[in-house]
């Protein structure tokens, strides 16, 4: 019985074979997607339902997609956090603006009443 001189590489490792960083750079180029749902059921009755959906992309490949989302959450964004903020301080600027006209006009009324 003959042995081998020695035992077979590791996948990867013989040049043929594709490594982690490739497999990744081909997989964020291209992106790839995952889905699935999950479904429990007692006595034909749906009791709960869970669909995934996940997509693994670079940012530009998912920007082409139009996926840009994380642009627009103000907690992962601070340019939406900024512009959050600017559109609430606009509304609470209009509302206090309707509250003094609103007690300018009711002053007027108690003068008029006298």
């Amino acid at each position: 019985m003959t042995m081998p001189a020695r035992l077979p590489e590791p996948y990867g490792r013989d040049g043929g074979g594709a490594n982690l960083a490739d497999i990744l750079e081909r997989v964020l180029d291209k992106g790839i997607v995952i889905a699935g749902d999950i479904r429990i059921n007692l006595l034909d009755i749906e009791l709960l339902t869970v669909k995934l959906r996940l997509v693994v992309a670079s940012v530009d490949r998912a920007k082409e997609m139009g996926i840009d989302w994380w642009e627009h959450d103000p907690e992962l964004s601070t340019r939406a956090r900024s512009d959050q903020l600017t559109r609430e301080n606009h509304e609470l600027r209009e509302r206090l603006a309707a509250l003094e006209a609103l007690e300018a006009g009711r002053g007027q009324h108690e003068e008029e009443d006298r």
